[in-house]
């Protein structure tokens, strides 16, 4: 051995190390492809996931298809269930990427029509907000579903920082004390420990597409961004499902009522 030995050895063991970190690199992307051109940097970044209610999923979806956002990219992943939404036969991206800019304001909505399910929303949540960060986004903001016995369509408020629940207290219930589970509250605790503003709008649901409680969201997103969106097509929406949910619910009773009685055997 010469005295250049350990250098090139050296050099060898960095080299292989650079490509091991490249190797590693390239594996944790490939938790989440997306496609997507580059966000403006400083914006809104607004996103729903399928949850209690569909309520994200509802509101964002109609904001985007009124307000005419271009989608600019998509998202897939291998922790994705293996589930393609169709649209009149054409398949469609099961997350997709919106953009537009409203008056002052740039904002990006995430939509998706897949559920995340409870053992990968952390991978998900780092995931994305690892590509969000370098977007430098002025805030994110969730929209999730949360259930109550209540008939009232409230929209409870939390938020990472105490700036951003200035944002939304006078729009909002800010909840006091409690949890949220699921994919929202996974980027909430991503954001706050990456120090992005985030804030989370919980609309007052039952476990049943609620575009009613979509609406009642979409009312503060209104006053947050002045969007001026009309929500009144998806209050028509709800009174249908409404009438139609009634409706089954009676035919269900009908048939209980109708249903020939039969006598039990008795043991003892």
């Amino acid at each position: 051995m010469t005295e250049e030995t350990p250098e090139c050895c050296t050099k060898i063991l960095t080299k292989l190390g650079s490509v091991h970190e490249d190797l590693a690199e390239i594996n944790q992307k490939r938790d989440l492809n997306i496609i997507s051109r580059p966000l403006p940097e400083n914006g809104a970044v607004l996103l729903g996931f399928p949850g209690s209610g569909l309520v994200g999923t509802i509101a964002l979806q109609y904001m985007v298809d009124q307000l005419n956002f271009e989608q600019i990219g998509s998202m897939n992943s291998r922790y994705f269930p293996p589930l393609a939404m169709m649209n009149k036969g054409l398949i469609n991206d099961p997350v997709r990427v919106y953009s537009k800019n409203i008056g002052d304001n740039t904002i990006t909505a995430i939509v998706a029509d897949i559920p995340i399910a409870p053992p990968i929303c952390y991978e998900i949540a780092s995931a994305l907000m690892e590509w969000l960060e370098p977007f430098k986004p002025k805030e994110v903001l969730t929209i999730a579903g949360i259930v109550t016995n209540e008939p009232e369509k409230r929209v409870f408020g939390v938020a990472t920082t105490e700036d951003a629940l200035h944002r939304i207290q006078d729009h909002t219930l800010v909840l006091p004390i409690g949890s949220i589970s699921g994919i929202a509250s996974s980027i909430l605790t991503e954001c706050k420990a990456r120090n992005i503003p985030a804030l989370g709008l919980l609309g007052e649901t039952i476990n049943a597409p609620d575009p009613r409680a979509s609406a009642a969201t979409i009312d503060v997103l209104n006053k947050m961004y002045n969007l001026a969106l009309d929500v009144q097509p998806l209050i028509e929406q709800a009174v249908e499902i409404e009438q139609t949910m009634g409706k089954l619910a009676e035919e269900v009773q009908q048939s209980a009522d109708t249903s020939p009685k039969k006598d039990l055997p008795m043991y003892g």
